[in-house]
């Protein structure tokens, strides 16, 4: 499944605060948009989704906010049940 991602940092937690269409808005700790945020972002998507850690790939946007995400491990279906759960 692919994703886009908006990602907010400095946050308090790592968080998933909202979902618009398939565009997921998501909370991350680090202070800024750059290696260690997209960490953090990989490590909690893959325990958002029940994932491995490896199923979470950056496709696009690595240096900034908006990320392209694709997520496997899973079933197309799994993961839009996940996602629908999203407020």
């Amino acid at each position: 499944m692919i994703v886009k991602v908006r990602i907010i940092p400095n946050a308090e937690e790592n968080e998933v605060i909202s979902r618009i269409g398939s565009v997921l808005r998501v909370k991350v700790q680090a202070k800024e948009v750059d290696e260690k945020a997209n960490a953090s972002l990989t490590d909690y998507l893959a325990e958002f989704f029940e994932v491995k850690p490896k199923a979470i790939n950056i496709i696009r946007g690595a240096k900034g906010r908006e990320k392209t995400i694709e997520i496997t491990g899973k079933t197309e279906e799994e993961l839009k049940r996940v996602m629908e759960a999203i407020p």
